[in-house]
């Protein structure tokens, strides 16, 4: 057994490339959906929780109190496309471009190649309301960021019981 698997934590993979925060604090390829958090660009204290389905690219984006978002009528919002560009920032072109089923053109692929392949599908709003189980996972990584950095084992990251003992 490998030192990682006896070890208590989960190996982090590094981002593709660096990225910043602010506009887009949360982002994640979970529930056959990107999903994630961004800020807004007009008011510092509001934030739209926006995703896009695999496979269908239905889009949803609203603030976290399920508030519709002006701009996410009948094409992709601005908060949508900057959720696009961090997760490929995040994951890399190829991975997003995969979990979301979308075939891209040969050639330079960025995410602008990958919204561009969604958005010709002509995809319609997903009437299923992602934004509070969304927000909720965003709220629950904030609170680790509270957490002092320990080597112990934390309770609330222990998922799965244990399936054999380590010696």
């Amino acid at each position: 057994m490998s030192d990682w698997e006896r070890s208590s934590t989960a190996r982090v993979v590094p981002p593709a490339r660096p990225r910043k925060l602010a506009k887009v604090p949360f982002v994640e390829l979970a529930d056959g959906r990107l999903q994630g958090v961004v800020s807004s660009g007009s008011d510092i204290e509001r934030v739209y929780v926006s995703s896009v389905a695999a496979g269908t690219y239905a889009f949803g984006c609203s603030t976290n109190n399920n508030r519709p978002c002006g701009g996410a009528r009948g094409s992709f919002c601005n908060h949508i496309r900057a959720l696009v560009t961090e997760a490929v920032l995040q994951y890399g072109t190829e991975r997003v471009a995969r979990y979301l089923k979308a075939d891209l053109p040969d050639g330079e692929r960025t995410a602008q190649t990958v919204l561009t392949a969604m958005a010709v599908t002509r995809p319609a709003p997903d009437p299923a309301k992602a934004a509070a189980s969304v927000f909720s996972r965003f709220l629950r990584h904030l609170a680790y960021l509270e957490l002092a950095p320990v080597t112990t084992p934390s309770p609330e990251m222990q998922w799965f019981p244990p399936s054999r003992a380590v010696a």
